[in-house]
């Protein structure tokens, strides 16, 4: 029989990891012979972080919950590393799939390695170029001791290749999270709360932030929020509040009657929002996919992006974190004069069939 273990930790991996444990599942029912553990890190352990996305995305519970959450990034490495280690050693699987570019897919990738597992990364090659990003380095250290990649782009299969990897290593597939998307986009719900009850289609902006360049200097985080405040001409705002931002905001005192300030969202909720926003405002790459697919202006509050395509092809626009730049680009969304997606290969909502495939023509049942 063909074993897997499907690790995910944080927010962004459950949707990716979704489509692909429906897959399996899909299989298994169908008769192929192929098992699957589902590790759950425990690098998110809040309920809106975390929990609530088993329940929504139709995800079983996991396997096992390694209870990594907390502490520095060596501290939560660690933790992962060791509790994975066990976990490997009493259920040895043909390889381990990680997803993404957060702590616990470099913790994963390299406690395999060193089991002489294989490693698959779903994602892989993607790199925005600065290594003040945990995330880059996490992407680069997991990519180098992979041996299948998974890739959303040619960019992303163009950037392995210069980096030396052999092209039968480089799977192109496409986008496991537009899958997701694709799949859960008529079950969206409009959020419950009087802060929600009187928005209406195209007259709210959705905005998230967490990167330490926007958040962890309070005057630049106050100056990017009056900015947007100045920008967005008195629309709603809904700002669900990463916890490492709602910390940092407890000292600025910004106040404004359109600006409202919520918990994290389910899944169903925020891109709910997303879809009938008149634009976003973010510095997550994962949400300028999202954005894109369903053709909402897009602003990026980045220097860099390790998704270019969705400026190529969607409908991101890289604007940086100097506030003073925000406002040509709000006014281009307030005009109603933003470009439309056009369209990014193989995110049809079919990239978990042709991971799977892969995966079990590799490691078939013995």
């Amino acid at each position: 029989m063909s074993s897997f273990t499907i690790v995910a930790g944080a927010r962004p991996n459950f949707m990716k990891i979704a489509p692909i444990i429906h897959q399996l599942a899909k299989k298994k029912q169908a008769g192929v012979e192929v098992s699957f553990r589902l590790v759950h890190t425990g690098q998110h352990y809040d309920k809106k972080m975390s929990g609530d996305f088993f329940e929504q995305l139709n995800i079983p519970e996991p396997d096992v919950n390694l209870g990594g959450g907390g502490g520095t990034q060596a501290e939560q490495t660690a933790a992962i590393m060791v509790a994975f280690e066990k976990e490997l050693l009493e259920n040895r699987p043909d390889i381990v799939l990680v997803v993404g570019d957060v702590t616990s897919t470099l913790a994963c990738s390299i406690t395999a390695k060193k089991l002489q597992i294989d490693v698959a990364h779903v994602e892989g090659g993607i790199r925005s170029g600065d290594l003040s990003m945990p995330e880059e380095i996490n992407r680069m250290v997991t990519d180098s001791i992979t041996d299948h990649f998974f890739t959303t782009s040619e960019i992303a299969n163009e950037n392995l290749r210069k980096s030396g990897f052999a092209q039968s290593k480089i799977h192109f597939v496409g986008n496991t999270m537009i899958d997701t998307l694709k799949t859960q986009m008529p079950r969206f719900q409009k959020p419950e709360g009087s802060v929600f009850e009187h928005l209406e289609s195209g007259q709210y902006f959705v905005m998230t932030m967490h990167r330490p360049a926007n958040v962890d200097q309070e005057h630049k985080l106050k100056a990017m929020i009056v900015a947007i405040l100045e920008g967005t001409k008195g629309l709603p705002i809904i700002f669900p509040v990463h916890p490492r931002t709602a910390k940092n905001l407890q000292n600025l005192g910004i106040a404004a009657p359109n600006l409202h300030m919520t918990d994290p969202l389910g899944y169903l909720e925020f891109n709910y929002l997303v879809k009938y926003a008149k634009g976003v405002i973010t510095d997550s790459g994962g949400i300028t996919e999202e954005a894109s697919v369903m053709n909402v202006p897009c602003i990026t509050l980045r220097d860099n992006t390790e998704r270019p395509e969705t400026i190529h092809l969607g409908t991101n626009e890289l604007v940086g974190t100097d506030p003073s730049k925000l406002k040509p680009y709000l006014e281009k969304i307030m005009h109603g004069e933003w470009k439309q997606y056009q369209g990014i290969p193989l995110w049809d909502g079919k990239t978990a069939e042709r991971i799977v495939d892969i995966l079990i023509a590799s490691y078939p049942a013995t």
